[in-house]
């Protein structure tokens, strides 16, 4: 006589099965979620502004997690979402560029150089050492409280602080780290070190005696 539970047992092993194989995916999908919101996320490179440094078509891994307890560096390169005024209404595609000025600092552009609180900075990373200019020389921003400055190393394609201005640092999406793709460009994006503190370098050039 055949077990009374025997047809029962096979018709619920398929389900079990399909139900730990729907768990699995669902809690991937979370983990995936909270890895791409809260810790890392990948971006494309689209734009030249970061040339050589970043190339269009490379991808990078954003940090997320980190900026929250560790404050911008002026170098760091950064995602971020760009200004609502620049776009006009527009695709809001993110923007990457390089932080310059940090909050409470005062920008300016002159002779084709940047100062920062009257200091020069070193910039060795800029796209074959061009000049920095801006629309009007000598230009001047004062950054504000909870906002960063920023330029693309590419300075002559790059759509960036000298147009818009500071950006809110809560637009910021996170600092760019590591360059993965293609694997031949694979390595992590490091930081230029400034040895020049602001106030204590070359000062911007005196105009000249009467």
């Amino acid at each position: 006589m055949p077990c009374p539970y025997t047809a029962d047992l096979v018709t619920r092993r398929p389900l079990g099965c399909l139900f730990e194989i729907v768990e699995t995916l669902v809690l991937t999908l979370i983990i995936f979620f909270v890895i791409q919101t809260f810790v890392a996320q990948p971006y494309r490179v689209e734009q030249q502004s970061m040339e050589r440094t970043l190339e269009p078509d490379q991808y990078v891994l954003v940090d997320k997690l980190t900026p929250r307890f560790d404050a911008y560096s002026r170098g760091d390169i950064v995602v971020f979402e760009p200004p609502e005024a620049w776009v006009q209404g527009g695709p809001k595609t993110p923007f990457i560029k390089r932080v310059i000025g940090l909050p409470g600092e005062t920008v300016e552009i002159e002779d084709g150089a940047v100062f920062i609180d009257g200091a020069r900075l070193e910039e060795d990373y800029v796209f074959d050492l061009q000049p920095t200019t801006a629309s009007e020389e000598p230009a001047r921003w004062v950054v504000p409280e909870d906002q960063v400055f920023v330029m693309g190393d590419h300075r002559a394609a790059s759509a960036d602080s000298r147009a818009f201005g500071p950006i809110e640092q809560s637009t910021v999406i996170g600092r760019a780290w590591l360059r993965y793709w293609p694997l031949s460009s694979l390595g992590i994006l490091p930081t230029p070190e400034f040895p020049t503190p602001p106030g204590n370098g070359d000062a911007r050039p005196s105009p000249a005696a009467p």
